[in-house]
């Protein structure tokens, strides 16, 4: 933040919360009292920034009034009164390249303070012009729909427009100057489609209050008490899990778009659309707009093999396909473990070194593997990962996948249990205090997470459900309102808790349906309000990533459907953990109900499913998908379209697949098996990089542990050592 800026907002504190979260366009924002609850004791500027036709000399006016400052714009207030003509002849007696620099040299001079300033299209043309503004103050863009843009300009005289002389279309200079435009905003303020000048007024005035004020969105533990202390986005992305041990939430829910915002996004492509949503997400305090959106375009510029990144394809009838596999590794964690590490890293202090603790059913280890491998040398130096998997619980490819990265910071090692084991020994290294105390002494290194329970895991598996939504209100096949229904394969919940925060977020969604497996715990919760894990044992299933019993994320679902009870949440899962069993009231059972239908299929529903499908569409679904598909079948009521999300690529369980499609002589070796499936399905349903890791990484030893916290804890420490230097 700018030195002293938040002496701008002193007054604003009684008003912060109505701020916050009064609607767009209300009388509260249009009635000059907000100008007298802003001080004008300060010095710093208002800088309003974005292109020909947002309306920033209009929007200038509305806001300086509204806070009381003088207002500045810089066509008529500084250019012309500087060059004593208009900027229209000075562009035609000059040209282009000759105004920008006249420009730049008259903005330098400018030495206004405690003011709102209309900057022109062009300044951000110009570097040494906007290191100058920046100094003064806060650089806010008015991010307006480039069709409102050129629907403004259409019914104006438009002749002072750098660029134009070049006989370059209108939307071509739009388009090339959007860069500089997001090289030096501070804040942005993003404005739906058909917003009037009035909307975005009011949306500068909510953006100037969240940017002063960061405490408005914090985080407090699904087990929280009344005095337990808020954190921030960048603590818990580092933290992983609560020192209670719950698991971390927004202490105000997530933020909800308006319809004129989400008909934006609809027109936009994918890794546009996740900079849109997260920005309102997460605070630019902890990072910075430019930030994030640099982080997004590396997670998902060239790591996914889809255009689209996740396509959504029509199955039959009402029901559409959300293909999640298209990154490295084929599952739907790619989509959040691209961008998490980069989180992880931007965030990390400096003083210590972190280990990346992951337990996984199946899919998530290749990816957090995969997705920290990529960040910098710099970060990595002080960023190991250790993979705990079960040997016997995921399939052949899988633990290929995962057992091929055997780095000295970053390395896999299978556990003689199950997948709840190995979760469970890594909650437990957490609330460990002899051992965090001996890392953090003796290596300097603190224990993380990259597991579902991180928010910052979880946080960016939001924006597929809502990108769902808008690839139908692209195609035409909704319009913005109309329910949707989603449903999910899932055995930790993570993926089902984001699509209810996306509908928190102002997505139609109408229900949330959970598909498991034979291991139906969750399922069988929903129905009848008991967690009840006495006497019941994992199964072995075609469908290894959902094999899980104990459902982390069911706790930031049940806090939700609770209205955030922390006392209820302690509770619940205190007695699952002392009595393995639980039970919710009867009211909030309903609450849950309200939003989640659940239901699950046996093997042979499963791999029934994937035959017929094929028989009838020529498309191959993998096990979970399948499990999708039934669940949905039965439960679904076809009245809103259905969206089945499709979590991991078939080859990855080519075994069992094949057998589903009634092959003979299923071959041993993963290359043959994913072979045969591309002469079944084409070349085309093929993925590219499963196959080429298939060819090229065939077998790696890794080491097997036993099913002993102690060695598991020994693990990490012998991790450690490989990773960091020793502290001196």
């Amino acid at each position: 933040m700018p030195a002293n800026f938040g002496q701008l907002l002193a007054k604003v504190g009684k008003l912060r919360t109505h701020l916050l979260f009064a609607p767009f366009g209300s009388s509260y924002f249009t009635t000059a009292r907000l100008s007298n609850q802003i001080s004008k004791q300060h010095g710093r500027n208002i800088l309003l920034m974005g292109p020909p036709g947002a309306g920033k000399t209009c929007v200038g006016r509305i806001v300086g009034h509204r806070l009381g400052m003088p207002v500045i714009d810089i066509d008529d207030d500084v250019l012309e009164r500087t060059w004593g003509m208009s900027v229209a002849d000075k562009l035609s007696e000059i040209g282009g390249d000759g105004f920008i620099e006249e420009e730049g040299k008259a903005v330098c001079r400018l030495t206004a303070t405690g003011s709102v300033i209309s900057l022109t299209g062009s300044n951000p043309l110009h570097s040494d012009a906007m290191h100058h503004l920046k100094r003064s103050g806060l650089v806010v863009y008015l991010d307006v729909d480039t069709e409102d843009i050129m629907q403004r300009l259409s019914g104006m005289k438009v002749n002072r427009i750098v660029g134009q002389d070049a006989g370059v279309s209108m939307r071509k200079i739009l388009h090339y100057r959007k860069q500089f435009y997001e090289k030096w905003l501070d804040a942005r303020v993003f404005c739906g489609t058909g917003d009037s000048v009035e909307d975005v007024a009011d949306k500068v005035l909510r953006t100037l209050v969240r940017y002063e004020d960061s405490e408005s969105e914090m985080f407090v533990s699904t087990r929280s008490q009344m005095s337990s202390e808020p954190k921030f986005f960048s603590d818990v992305v580092i933290e992983g899990l609560a020192p209670d041990g719950g698991l971390y939430v927004p202490n105000k829910g997530f933020p909800k778009l308006e319809p004129s915002e989400w008909l934006r996004i609809s027109s936009m492509p994918y890794a546009t659309r996740v900079v849109a949503i997260l920005e309102n997400c997460i605070h630019p305090m902890d990072v910075s707009p430019v930030d994030l959106s640099a982080m997004v375009y590396r997670a998902y510029g060239q790591n996914f093999a889809n255009q689209s990144v996740v396509p959504l394809k029509h199955l039959t009838d009402h029901q559409y396909l959300l293909e999640l596999f298209h990154g490295p590794t084929a599952s739907f964690k790619d989509l959040a473990l691209q961008l998490m590490p980069q989180l992880f890293a931007h965030c990390l202090p400096q003083m210590c070194n972190y280990l990346i603790l992951v337990a996984t059913s199946g899919d998530t280890g290749s990816a957090v593997l995969n997705g920290f491998r990529n960040l910098k040398d710099s970060d990595r130096e002080r960023i190991g990962v250790l993979v705990f998997f079960p040997e016997n619980g995921v399939s052949e490819i899988q633990k290929l996948q995962m057992t091929r990265f055997q780095e000295d910071n970053a390395k896999s090692i299978s556990v003689l249990s199950d997948f709840d084991f190995c979760q469970r020994s890594i909650k437990r290294m957490f609330g460990d205090s002899s051992l965090i105390g001996h890392l953090a002494v003796e290596y300097a290194t603190v224990l993380s997470t990259a597991n579902s329970i991180n928010w910052a895991r979880l946080l960016p598996q939001v924006v597929y459900h809502c990108s769902a939504y808008m690839d139908l209100i692209r195609n035409g096949t909704l319009k913005f309102g109309d329910p949707i229904d989603v449903c999910i394969p899932t055995g930790n919940f993570g993926n089902a808790m984001s699509a209810l925060y996306a509908k928190q977020m102002g997505i139609p969604i109408r229900k949330v349906i959970c598909a498991s497996n034979h291991n139906c715990i969750i399922s069988d919760f929903i129905a009848s309000g008991k967690y009840d894990l006495r006497n019941r044992k994992l199964l072995v299933s075609n469908s290894p990533a959902i094999d899980i019993l104990k459902s982390s994320n069911l706790e930031r679902f049940i806090h939700h459907a609770s209205g955030g009870d922390g006392s209820l949440i302690r509770d619940l899962f205190l007695n699952l953990e002392r009595d393995r069993f639980f039970k919710v009231s009867e009211t909030l059972l309903q609450k849950i109900n309200l939003e989640v239908q659940a239901g699950w299929c046996s093997e042979d529903d499963c791999l029934r499913a994937i035959r017929e499908v094929y028989a009838t569409t020529g498309y191959i679904m993998d096990t979970h998908t399948a499990i999708g598909k039934v669940v949905a079948d039965r439960i679904h009521d076809k009245t809103c379209p259905l969206v089945i999300c499709s979590t991991a690529h078939h080859g990855k369980f080519a075994p069992a697949v094949l057998k589903a499609l009634q092959c003979q002589n299923i071959p041993e070796d993963p290359v043959e098996q994913l072979d045969k499936l591309c002469t079944i399905g084409g070349r085309e349903q093929m993925h590219d990089a499963l196959l080429k890791c298939m060819r090229n990484d065939k077998h790696h030893p890794h080491k097997v542990c036993q099913a002993d916290y102690n060695k598991l804890t020994d693990e990490v420490e012998t991790m450690i050592q490989d990773s960091f230097l020793r502290v001196q």
